[in-house]
């Protein structure tokens, strides 16, 4: 599945001006806008470090370059809607692209190094999203459901059917946070959250994407702060890509990429965590040959993350 990995450099990446009107009711945001600081986000996903939790494998797959995420924003402006807590709505619309003018197969990064193009004109990639939380009184298990999706108006070819091209594509997602017990009256808790979208089949190379999981924050009563998280993301190939890949005449058709991960955050100190990691994929990257030509079925990453808030 495609990823952006920020490559060595210094860029620009969000800048822009916002308004509050109604007494913050209502905000307006115009500028270089990263479209996964606000949108398809759960709160249980937080608690992990692979990149799909955050921008997901298929909008990262099928949208231009990968979507207005991170490391690489672009121009737009977006409208957020909040009577109060529990209910509320935003949508924005973003330039289609998030580069100008990118030879096909270079690195996006490498064609807007300094995040300094703003480019314009690819089209209009729109966002919507409407969220309600509900139990959000004391002692009671709060919740929150989103409801979203997004529309981009431009030209899309069919992975199967190369001469095809398609006007338009759109996705929809649904995301659910729920706590489901508490552990004490200090903030320690076990709360489950998931995410499901789905996109058209013929003019996507991935066309469903699901994941779930399971958050404790403070598993110990000693240690009050540390997160736990434990979690299941699946990648769905689209038909119409692994017909592509069959046409091509590839000895492996791809099919999905499945992730399980497993993260502990350990409050050190206040300000510092460190949050060992492990990850185990099933047919990564969809299913891939490696430089010996066998197909890699599994892969493990372990990793340590330290972090400073200062």
């Amino acid at each position: 599945m495609k990823r952006h990995e920020a490559t060595p450099a210094t860029r620009l990446f969000e800048v822009y001006l916002e308004q509050s009107l109604l007494d913050g009711k209502v905000t307006v945001r115009a500028g270089q806008l990263s479209a996964d600081s606000e949108f398809i986000i759960s709160n249980g996903a937080g608690a992990f470090l692979n990149g799909t939790w955050g921008w997901p494998s298929i909008t990262a797959t099928d949208l231009p370059n990968g979507g207005p995420a991170y490391p690489l924003p672009t121009p737009g402006i977006r409208v957020s809607i909040n009577p109060d807590e529990t209910h509320g709505f935003m949508a924005a619309v973003y330039n289609g692209d998030v580069v100008d003018r990118c030879p096909a197969g270079e690195d996006p990064q490498r064609c807007n190094p300094y995040g300094l193009d703003f480019p314009f004109g690819d089209g209009a990639l729109v966002m919507v999203e409407g969220f309600y939380s509900y139990n959000q009184g004391e002692g009671q298990l709060p919740g929150t459901a989103k409801l979203g999706g997004w529309v981009h108006t431009g030209d899309f070819e069919n992975p199967g059917n190369p001469g095809i091209v398609e006007d338009n594509n759109y996705g929809i997602y649904a995301i659910w946070d729920q706590m489901i017990a508490r552990l004490d009256g200090d903030g320690r808790n076990v709360a489950v959250f998931g995410r499901v979208i789905g996109a058209p089949d013929d003019r996507n190379e991935v066309d469903f994407y699901a994941e779930g999981g399971i958050t404790v924050t403070g598993p110990f009563a000693v240690r009050p702060f540390d997160l736990l998280g434990i979690g299941f993301a699946y990648t769905g190939i689209s038909n119409a890509a692994k017909t592509a890949d069959r046409n091509e005449g590839l000895a492996v058709v791809r099919d999905y990429e499945a992730l399980l991960e497993v993260s502990y955050q350990a409050i050190i100190v206040p300000g510092f965590a460190i949050q060992p990691d492990l990850q185990y994929f099933w047919n990564p990257g969809g299913k891939v040959t490696g430089e010996d030509g066998d197909v890699v079925e599994h892969a493990l990453v372990l990793g340590i993350r330290s972090t400073i808030n200062y």
